[in-house]
């Protein structure tokens, strides 16, 4: 396959797994932040009463969102690159470049998910709650771990595209 040649789309499934069901789950978390917000407006400004548990749930969906929303990211090879050097390396390294970023992509994710594992061990066993809400911990932390473990998988299942860099 030349340069110029498209890549061969990948398999449906992978797709929902990886794209539409993460695009579909982050903007009902949008919708809901956004809801949670409204709610807290009206219920501020024409009842003077505030929702103090909004601010700190709506962070919390934001925190979601952002991990949810990067296994699209990984799985479309869309993430930000620097690769001024990089384009330009001949091509029996580039395919060796490219496995070496992606092999460090996936051991780096493999790495803060088990560390996300242990925080979220460790939050499960105290019962630790969110201060104002009083979300359980283990709630907010595994959007890291999911969205960390969902990475890597996408990574994987699309590497030879990453060894490539082909999207």
């Amino acid at each position: 396959m030349s340069d110029s040649e498209k890549p061969a789309p990948p398999p449906a499934w992978q797709r929902h797994l990886f794209v539409t069901a993460p695009r579909t789950l982050t903007a009902a978390l949008i919708l809901a932040g956004i809801a949670i917000n409204f709610a807290n407006v009206v219920s501020r400004y024409l009842f003077n009463f505030a929702l103090y548990w909004a601010e700190e749930i709506m962070v919390f969906v934001i925190v979601w969102c952002v991990f949810i929303g990067t296994i699209s990211v990984a799985f479309n090879g869309a993430h930000l690159k620097m690769d001024l050097l990089s384009a330009r390396i001949p091509n029996p390294w580039k395919g060796i470049v490219n496995g070496a970023m992606a092999l460090a992509f996936v051991g780096c994710g493999i790495f803060v998910a088990v560390q996300s594992w242990t925080a979220i061990n460790l939050f499960a066993r105290s019962g630790d709650v969110s201060v104002t809400a009083s979300v359980p911990m283990v709630i907010p932390h595994s959007a890291l771990l999911i969205g960390m473990v969902l990475m890597v998988l996408a990574v994987v299942v699309r590497w030879r595209a990453y060894l490539k860099n082909r999207f």
